[in-house]
């Protein structure tokens, strides 16, 4: 019955795989169907972004190597309209390609050769805070201004000056990390645990989350006043950024 429990609920997740090897994607489909969750393929980037602008999924398993358009340039147009969660798949293991990946918005990334159950694996764990969830959580805080900054939890938004701010779903729960304590610093290891919920990232991908967070909140993201940096600790929300720093 726990078994069975747990099938119907994730059938409510959809997962959009991306490769143009049609092989990989029926396998990696198939992986995905027998853990309960609702798959669908695509082949290239436009149809990729096409089907996820009418299909909505909740994740998408994103190869960088296209046709058409590469897995960044996807990414990146996909930021535009969705939310999705992004695990992008390459067969490269540079550093840059990674860097890359998570500059446009991915939130993981696995590399080629991999084992079906090991993106398994990935995907259960990107979606261990499903968001309808935390949208319902009786317990979410009101939403929490910070300076010139609204931090609504509830509905997973964040406004500056009364304008919103599109983010990434991993950029928000980065920032409603560091919120819970304002002025308070967190090492990188803290929020790896709080935010990506696992041991196997690499403490860079929170360097470059932070980054992408300061252009997105910050006139100067060199001079940042929010997200500051405390050296050879790690990051803190400014609780007090309408104090300029001397």
């Amino acid at each position: 019955m726990h078994r069975q429990g747990r099938c119907v609920e994730a059938m409510a997740t959809r997962v959009l795989v991306v490769d143009d090897e049609v092989h990989l994607v029926e396998l990696v489909s198939g992986y995905l169907r027998r853990e309960g969750f609702e798959a669908r393929a695509a082949h290239d980037g436009p149809g990729a972004l096409d089907l996820a602008r009418s299909w909505r999924p909740d994740l998408v398993v994103l190869d960088v190597m296209l046709p058409d358009l590469d897995g960044f340039e996807v990414c990146r147009r996909l930021r535009q309209f969705s939310d999705a969660y992004v695990l992008m798949l390459t067969a490269r293991a540079e550093e840059v390609d990674k860097v890359v990946g998570l500059s446009v918005g991915a939130d993981d990334y696995i590399t080629k050769p991999f084992s079906p159950r090991e993106l398994v694996a990935r995907v259960k764990a990107m979606l261990r805070r499903p968001r309808q969830a935390v949208r319902l959580d009786p317990e979410i805080p009101p939403p929490q201004g910070v300076g010139e900054l609204i931090i609504d939890r509830a509905r997973r938004e964040v406004t500056r000056r009364g304008r919103p701010v599109a983010l990434t779903a991993r950029e928000f729960d980065l920032l409603a990390a560091l919120a819970e304590n304002p002025g308070l610093v967190f090492t990188r290891d803290q929020l790896l645990e709080n935010v990506w919920g696992a041991a196997a990232y690499d403490d860079h991908v929170v360097d470059v989350h932070v980054a992408n967070l300061r252009k997105k909140l910050e006139e100067n993201p060199s001079r940042p006043r929010y997200l500051q940096t405390v050296r050879g600790v790690g990051y803190r929300l400014n609780d007090r950024p309408e104090v300029e720093d001397q």
